[in-house]
């Protein structure tokens, strides 16, 4: 054999052992494992929006006792709830149809959660609740609700009461002085009370009222002001909003009530003490209901000193201690319930029965009041 045949021969062993080698390993081959899917990436939550509120103001948020009071407890929503809410407000709303329109646009900038702050709003929001139903809607002081529109009021007689208190033990003359607002079961209310606290101390006292038919006119209230003291009246009180009352009895060298919020400052000489409202409590439990789907219309809330809502504060250093310390067991009896405001006998200034012996008043009969008690002089416009 030639070296050309062995080598040939030694080519061909070569290729047939390879051959033979893959044969043995076709189907044993490793397939490397595929690559693990990547983990899904949880998806960020979806920060809901913030509930937008809006407050319908009868008066300037400056005028230094109620539209103030309100916006104060505006603010104390914006603190408790950060950035859950959107508040807004609009100013100087009239009492009228005007009111109608404006709470209209609230609805229509997404606000879901409406307050209108004044008796005079209750039929444009009680009209404009019922075409829009995916609103809240909340009423200060009225009495009509439906669905989607609740009512709150604060108790003010309570605090008319301790300021009559005051007003008994520290006025010479025996005449005090009260300028009104608008003549509705509210502010009647709030005179009598008034009265009556007088009386507990004084049950000689007499009440005079000057009306000035508006919540907020500086103007107005001062003229009043000047006409009570001038016709005797030693110590003012008001249901009306803003500090000229106060302001008139510094000048004129009398004694008065500061109402809605302290107004100390505005006649440190002439104040007695502040009658104030703390709304603060009733809208953040309100807005809180909003947020969590609690909130329900229909209803109606009542708040007074039990719940944190009126308080008499600032009294002067010259108010006797013994007074002092009867305004603090008014107070807690008004929290515990054993002390009623409202309890007979008690007599209209015509000499008719209006709450009889050891009967304490409802509510019902203190919303609807319509005429003075013994002692105050005149009588309730339209009645």
């Amino acid at each position: 054999m030639t070296d050309l045949q062995k080598r040939s021969l030694l080519k061909l062993a070569a290729l047939s052992a390879v051959v033979a080698t893959a044969l043995a390993g076709c189907g044993k081959k490793e397939v490397p494992a595929p690559a693990p899917a990547p983990a899904p990436t949880a998806a960020a939550p979806v920060k809901p929006e913030p509930l937008k509120i809006a407050f319908a103001y009868v008066g300037p948020v400056g005028d230094g006792g109620w539209t103030y009071a309100h916006d104060n407890a505006r603010k104390a929503v914006e603190k408790e709830f950060g950035d859950k809410v959107v508040t807004s407000f609009v100013e100087k709303v009239p009492e009228s149809a005007d009111a109608e329109r404006v709470i209209r646009d609230m609805a229509a900038q997404g606000n879901k959660l409406i307050f209108g702050t004044t008796f005079g709003y209750m039929e444009p929001m009680l009209k404009v609740a019922t075409d829009l139903k995916d609103v809240k809607f909340e009423h200060a002081t009225g009495y009509k609700t439906a669905e989607n529109l609740r009512t709150y009021d604060s108790r003010t007689y309570e605090g008319a009461y301790m300021a009559g208190v005051v007003a008994g033990k520290m006025s010479k003359s025996g005449t005090l002085g009260v300028v009104g607002s608008v003549p509705i079961p509210e502010v009647v209310r709030n005179i009598n009370s008034f009265t009556l606290g007088a009386q507990s101390v004084n049950p000689k006292i007499k009440t005079k009222v000057v009306w000035v038919n508006e919540w907020f006119n500086p103007p107005k209230e001062t003229e009043a002001a000047t006409a009570l003291i001038n016709g005797g009246a030693d110590v003012l009180f008001q249901n009306t909003d803003s500090s000229a009352v106060l302001q008139t009895a510094e000048k004129m060298g009398k004694r008065a009530f500061g109402w809605d919020s302290d107004m100390t400052a505005y006649g440190p000489k002439a104040h007695l003490a502040s009658a104030v409202i703390n709304w603060g409590p009733y809208y953040v439990k309100s807005v809180g209901e909003a947020l969590n789907g609690s909130w329900k219309g229909g209803t109606s809330a009542w708040w007074g000193v039990k719940e944190g809502a009126i308080d008499l504060v600032s009294l002067a250093a010259d108010v006797p201690d013994e007074t002092k310390k009867r305004i603090e067991e008014v107070k807690a009896g008004l929290k515990d319930g054993s002390f009623a405001i409202w309890k007979g006998p008690i007599m209209d200034n015509n000499g008719k029965e209006l709450v009889a012996k050891d009967i304490v008043a409802d509510d019902k009969f203190l919303g609807g009041l319509k005429s003075y008690v013994k002692g105050v002089e005149g009588k309730v416009p339209g009645n």
